[in-house]
C-alpha cells in the first residue's frame, strides 16, 4: 500500500496566506463538541453519498488520523488532491489552534 500523504498542523497555511480547505470526517457528535471554525463537516459514513461536496484540494481531518487516512486513500483514487492532517484534531488542539462548538463557544476535543 502506498503511504498516505500527510500535512503537519504547522504547515496547513499556504504560502499565499490562504489555508487549504479543511474537511472534517468525524461524526456529528464529535463535530458538535469542537471543530476548526472554517472546517466543513462531512462524516466518513456519508463521504460516498456526498462526494460532490468535496473540494478538489483539501486537508482531511478526524480525531487522530485513522478515519481521515481512509478518506484520503479513497478520495485520491477518485482523483482528488487531498492530504491527511497528521495527528488529527487532537494535534490541532495541542497546537493551540481555534476550536468552536456548534453554538460558536470555545470547543473541545475529547
Amino acid at each position: 500500500m502506498d503511504q498516505v500523504p500527510t500535512v503537519q498542523i504547522a504547515f496547513l497555511d499556504t504560502p499565499d496566506g490562504t489555508e487549504l480547505p479543511l474537511l472534517d470526517v468525524r461524526e456529528p457528535d464529535e463535530w458538535d463538541a469542537g471543530h476548526a471554525p472554517h472546517a466543513v463537516s462531512l462524516p466518513l459514513s456519508q463521504l460516498v453519498a456526498r462526494l460532490g461536496e468535496v473540494p478538489q484540494r483539501a486537508a482531511v481531518v478526524c480525531k487522530v488520523g485513522g478515519r481521515s487516512a481512509q478518506a484520503v486513500v479513497w478520495l485520491r483514487a477518485q482523483g482528488y488532491d487531498v492530504v491527511n492532517v497528521d495527528g488529527g484534531m487532537l494535534a490541532w488542539q495541542r497546537a493551540g489552534r481555534p476550536l468552536v462548538d456548534t453554538a460558536g463557544r470555545p470547543g473541545t476535543i475529547a
